[in-house]
């Protein structure tokens, strides 16, 4: 179902010959039917964002967006002026084809960075996916597979409160994943009454605590854009709580979702840091861990070895978490193979033929914990990186 799921959102998805794949669908188009058309976001901060990031974040500043368009096969960044005016175009022609102001449409792009997109390629495709436009499943399903470039599969949620009222939502990323945000464009739909204010803050919070707490690559992308969107069309104004649960939930999933296609990986790994004086501080423990491409590498080779977790652990600076690292404790799904700081069980007994794998490291240092969420590195990722073509 995807972003068609909350009442009140027409997609399209069609193939606009933007990406190097022949015949790849690769132009998405999210339409708010209303009554509402209340809008939150949050964008990468990589200082090199890219010129949909530049012009949808002035969009998203009033709360007001009608439409997204997105597409695959060409990420328009560092491209200039030139790039800049490319997405004012395409707002134009989105906003012409819906009646709307081209500062309520929102312009996200993916792909290989430093080139121009073949712009009259995109405003065809803007056309032919106004046309598509539809309210169904099957169209929902097409704007999810328009968005993806590395992405195995299509990503997307659904969830719909006691009261009635839902939300919808598509991701796509793959690889370039890191905190602030990962790679990723995301759209999220609700047909509730919200206003914009109160969708920000549950945006915010839940992008916190999902898509800023996984890491395939540890590197940044210049183009992650995540929209939330509301419509007003179930006419149910939300407990504040349900909502921003919801809206959490739904991140949450969709996240998951990113790391379960990280580009070649072979393991999913959870990493939970419990023990710690602050979460801030068993965030930073448990990021230090997820960005050792080592402790990667070993994973991927189904070897648990906690020495690369414990010398990552221990680039931590101690006024960012304070422990003693001769009361730390290392668990590998289930088997404590560092106990005290030193050597515990023997890794041989670590099972790793699951597809997750679980970290579980105590600080036993104070009651704070916190969870992030990496993939291992493989000789796929390499060749996907290394003939990238998007």
């Amino acid at each position: 179902m995807s972003v068609t799921f909350a009442k009140g959102f027409s997609a399209a998805g069609v193939a606009a010959g933007i990406s190097a794949v022949e015949g790849k669908k690769d132009l998405a188009l999210v339409v708010n039917e209303g009554p509402l058309d209340a809008a939150a976001g949050v964008f990468t901060s990589n200082r090199f964002c890219a010129a949909p990031v530049q012009w949808s974040r002035k969009v998203v500043a009033d709360g007001h967006v009608k439409a997204v368009i997105l597409n695959s096969g060409g990420a328009n960044a560092c491209t200039g002026e030139a790039g800049y005016t490319q997405s004012k175009a395409t707002a134009e022609k989105v906003a012409a084809l819906v009646g709307a102001q081209p500062g309520d449409v929102a312009v996200c792009s993916t792909g290989l960075i430093g080139e121009l997109l073949p712009l009259d390629n995109v405003l065809s495709g803007a056309a032919a996916a106004h046309e598509a436009l539809a309210a169904t499943p099957e169209a929902g399903a097409d704007a999810s597979h328009a968005i993806m470039t590395t992405d195995t599969k299509p990503k997307t949620v659904t969830l719909e409160s006691k009261d009635g009222w839902r939300i919808g939502g598509m991701v796509k990323g793959s690889g370039m994943i890191a905190p602030q945000l990962a790679t990723m464009l995301c759209v999220i739909t609700t047909d509730a009454v919200v206003t914009a204010g109160q969708m920000q803050a549950a945006l915010t919070n839940a992008a916190e605590h999902s898509f800023n707490r996984i890491d395939v690559d540890g590197c940044m992308s210049t183009n992650d854009t995540v929209l939330l969107l509301a419509s007003g069309a179930s006419g149910v104004e939300p407990d504040k709580d349900e909502f921003n649960t919801l809206v959490k939930d739904a991140c949450a999933s969709l996240a998951r979702q990113i790391i379960g296609d990280g580009e070649g990986a072979s393991h999913d790994i959870r990493i939970t840091v419990t023990g710690a004086t602050t979460e801030d501080a068993a965030l930073a423990c448990g990021r230090a861990v997820a960005a050792s491409n080592l402790l990667k590498c070993a994973i991927s080779g189904n070897d648990p070895n906690w020495g690369r977790i414990v010398s990552s652990l221990g680039t931590v600076p101690p006024d960012v978490a304070p422990y003693d690292s001769d009361k730390v404790t290392v668990d590998v799904n289930g088997v404590r193979i560092c106990e005290n700081g030193g050597a515990g069980r023997d890794r041989s007994e670590v099972d790793m033929t699951p597809r997750e794998v679980h970290i579980d490291i105590d600080l036993n240092a104070g009651d704070a914990e916190a969870t992030v969420w990496t993939d291992d590195l493989t000789h796929e990722y390499v060749h996907i990186n290394a003939d990238y073509e998007s």
